[in-house]
């Protein structure tokens, strides 16, 4: 399945009509998804050439994360953070599980604008060599002040 939609309502109760009429349309859906995914995966999948491209940027985007987590670790660990950090390069795949606690994550966000789920899982994704310093620099102030 490919697709995604954001709909913008301007109360509670009008998210509830508009959710409540993209269940209908949904769920049709989910019992018969539409071809044009499934399609659109053969034709890039089916051709060599387009397959190679797409191996290549898939081993590129997951070296990328790999480089984002040690760079992480590695740099939580240097500047003598609070706790344990082997986690982040245990882990693997896009998101990580940081460790923080919700109110460490709340002060991220609110003071930092680093945004991630209170249960501490974070997508590596939006990290990169210019905003991991940044990045380090805002756990290690958010695990020192709310330890």
């Amino acid at each position: 399945r490919i697709g995604m939609l954001h709909v913008i309502c301007n109360s509670a109760d009008e998210a509830k009509v508009v959710l409540s009429q993209l269940k209908m349309v949904v769920r049709p859906m989910y019992s018969s998804p539409p071809i044009h995914g499934a399609l659109l995966v053969k034709k890039i999948l089916g051709d060599p050439a387009k397959l190679a491209a797409w191996k290549k940027e898939l081993s590129g985007m997951a070296d990328r994360i790999l480089e984002v987590r040690s760079l992480l670790r590695n740099g939580l660990e240097a500047k003598g953070t609070p706790g344990t950090w082997n986690h982040i390069t245990d882990q693997i795949g896009m998101f990580s599980f940081t460790g923080l606690t919700p109110t460490q994550c709340e002060r991220l966000i609110s003071d930092h604008h680093i945004y991630l789920l209170k249960s501490g899982r974070i997508s590596l994704a939006g990290l990169n060599k210019a905003n991991i310093p940044y990045m380090i620099d805002c756990v290690d102030e958010v695990v020192r002040a709310c330890p």
